[in-house]
């Protein structure tokens, strides 16, 4: 055989190819259009920069539909106007708001708009540009001939726009995607010198099968897109804006802090500077920034109506609790669906907790039970009550040589405080209140899987921990997100795996990191399917502000900065009076031009927590604010505060003195609930 022949033999084992874009289900392609439209609103890459390159274009397994993608910005980090960074605080604060902007969008149910043409026509119409329009549906290939026939999707919402050649037919709107979350555990940034790279991996939530979504109409045409838009650079959404000002701010104070180096030092404000985590809440608290960072979503009007329909309209409650009234409850995840799935006859349970650090409880720490004692009325359902004493000790515990240690003290803690939660008047048929240390046992095989399913470094990241951390500090979320899963209660909830029961949390919101790490590994819980995936709902308060001032959270270490629930009413009348930080103005003439502001006004904001006359509240605002008529000055609302929690406070000592150790311990059995 000749050089020839041989040359053109080899040739023929070597056809050319084009790789066939694998089939991806239409409510996928949907996701993908909707999470490049908002990795350019908050970024703010031109929307065709994003060089797409489908890792794993989709797969469905067990009826999920989920994807994988990564983003190419460019081969350094300017190629956008959001600072991109591989600092992991920083990674999630930007995951949140794309996972958010995503879902916004798909919320405002706008129509997507698709049309047939070829490769070469989007290059045209895109120039250079093209190929990042043309990534998503792996069409950049050299190989795919000009001719070929693709799939143009096109979103406007807004300023916030995205196009790209998908690689199927997407859906006719953007509401028919229910909701998409981000598996944060696949999902990384790089940002360094030679380039900056987003990976999503997601998953469509909430829909059925694919096949019977209404897709869009497809255009013979070519649509009439606002190129310049796309092709510019500007971040267009408040979540990026957050992130892009937060980034500012700490770029000058870095600035700052190394211009002064040689100066002496100078009183700073550090103290205003807004910390949430699961361990410390201090700082002036910005609940909307603090929505986008964690990633959960406003209640809305729509929300409530729900809310309403399930409880209020049932009889079983006048009206809906003044902390829902006045936005003290204002976040959550998933309670909408949760609250459609209810109405539908899925059984619910509620699961709430305390973590017992002090022998007295304080106002701040009835704010939970409170509401939870509402909700379990006015949706007639059970109640698992955690008492963490493992916590306490494992975060507070001490040893001395002499005495041991004070393990013991926490158990006894736990009883004190269950008389304080017991008085709150829960339903007792309905109600189990348990301790970590007496219960944990019947949790153990889900608190095994929850160890299983979880990293030791994702822990670390979430709670902060390090090489000096107690092991025991490291295992413990793992036992509060037991609780989250109704088969930890087999006898209490009667269920199993099997079961169907969801599961609503009440919380302050700087518990909800235990819960993004529980609703993150929830599927491997459950049966595939259980409605929520086995996630928990959450419902979020705000923090109730000590008495000097609306910083941060009341604390139990701090005597004057709080009203403990053991405090008579002389002593409710001082604190008040003396402790409670005034809006008001110094002087009588200014308080009568002027008023009071009342977001500083400690004596109003407490009123907001704890009068339930929505009128009174009007008025008293009103008044104070214009330094007119009966409340025009700081004492007089002072008074009106001190004589409402002095009534509370005496009505929930009667109660709780009620409360004998035979009855906390009836509380405490174990015991199937009536619902």
């Amino acid at each position: 055989m000749t050089e020839q022949s041989k040359a053109d033999e080899g040739q023929q084992k070597k056809p050319e190819r084009i790789v066939a874009v694998p089939t991806c289900p239409s409510a996928v392609s949907t996701a993908l259009l909707l999470l490049r439209a908002a990795i350019s609103g908050v970024t703010g890459a031109a929307a065709c920069d994003q060089n797409i390159s489908l890792l794993q274009a989709t797969y469905v397994k067990d009826k999920r539909l989920t994807g994988k993608f990564a983003v190419q910005l460019g081969k350094k980090t300017g190629a956008c106007e959001l600072d991109l960074s591989e600092d992991k605080v920083e990674i999630e604060a930007l995951l949140n708001a794309i996972e958010a902007v995503a879902n916004r969008l798909a919320s405002e149910d706008n129509v997507i708009h698709c049309s047939k043409v070829s490769k070469s026509d989007i290059i045209n119409l895109f120039g250079s540009d093209g190929n990042g329009v043309l990534d998503g549906s792996h069409a950049n290939e050299k190989k795919v001939p000009p001719e070929t026939i693709l799939n143009l999707a096109y979103l406007k919402s807004g300023e916030v726009v995205a196009a790209a050649a998908l690689p199927s037919v997407p859906l006719a709107r953007t509401g028919l995607v229910p909701r998409i979350e981000l598996d944060r555990s696949n999902c990384s940034v790089v940002a360094n010198k030679k380039k900056a790279e987003i990976s999503l991996k997601f998953e469509v939530m909430g829909i059925g099968n694919d096949d019977t979504q209404e897709l869009a109409v497809v255009q013979e045409q070519l649509l009439a897109i606002d190129v310049t838009l796309i092709q510019s650079k500007a971040i267009r959404c408040p979540e990026g804006t957050i992130l892009r000002e937060t980034q500012l701010r700490v770029a000058a104070k870095m600035e700052e802090t190394s211009a002064s180096k040689d100066e002496p030092p100078v009183a700073t404000t550090e103290s205003n500077e807004m910390v949430v985590n699961a361990y410390e809440v201090k700082g002036k608290i910005d609940y909307e920034k603090l929505v986008n960072e964690f990633g959960s979503t406003v209640i809305s009007d729509q929300v409530m109506r729900k809310l309403y329909d399930l409880t209020v309209a049932k009889g079983r409650v006048p009206c809906l609790h003044r902390f829902l009234r006045r936005d003290i409850f204002f976040s959550h995840r998933d309670l909408e669906v949760l609250l459609d799935q209810v109405s539908n006859g899925t059984p619910l349970y509620l699961y709430t907790g305390r973590g017992p650090s002090s022998e007295s409880m304080h106002l701040g720490h009835l704010i939970p039970f409170l509401f939870t004692q509402w909700l379990q009325k006015a949706l007639d359902v059970p109640l698992v009550i955690q008492m963490t004493d493992d916590e306490k000790f494992l975060f507070k515990g001490i040893y001395e040589d002499e005495t041991g240690d004070n393990l013991d003290n926490f158990s006894r803690l736990t009883i004190e405080n269950a008389r304080d939660i017991i008085a709150c008047g829960f339903d007792f048929e309905k109600t189990f209140l348990f301790s970590d240390l007496d219960y944990v046992g019947r949790m153990y095989p889900n608190v095994v899987r929850i160890w299983k399913a979880v990293t030791t470094n994702k822990v670390s990241n979430i709670f902060g921990f390090d090489g000096s951390s107690n092991i025991g500090k490291i295992a413990f979320p793992a036992i509060q997100a037991a609780p989250s899963f109704a088969s930890s209660f087999p006898t209490v909830l009667q269920a199993d795996r099997s079961s169907d029961m969801l599961c609503l949390i009440p919380c302050a919101i700087d518990q909800d990191p235990y819960f993004r790490m529980t609703r993150d590994i929830a599927h491997k819980l459950v049966h595939k399917q259980h409605k929520l995936g086995g996630k928990p709902a959450l419902i979020h308060s705000k923090f109730f502000p000590p008495l000097q001032g609306a910083l941060g959270k009341m604390s139990s270490s701090d005597q004057n900065s709080a009203i403990f629930l053991t405090d008579t009413a002389e002593e409710i009348q001082y604190k008040i009076k003396h402790h409670a930080l005034s809006g008001g103005q110094e002087k009588a003439a200014d308080q009568r031009k002027f008023g009071a502001n009342l977001e500083v006004d400690v004596a109003y904001q407490w009123l907001r927590f704890f009068l339930e006359d929505d009128d009174e509240l009007v008025r008293i605002g009103d008044e104070y604010s214009s330094g007119q008529g009966e409340y025009w000055c700081t004492s007089k609302v002072k008074d009106r505060l001190a004589s409402v929690l002095q009534e509370l406070v005496a009505e929930h000592q009667k109660r709780r003195a009620e409360v004998t150790d035979y009855e906390v311990r009836k509380w405490m059995s174990e015991r199937k609930l009536a619902f």
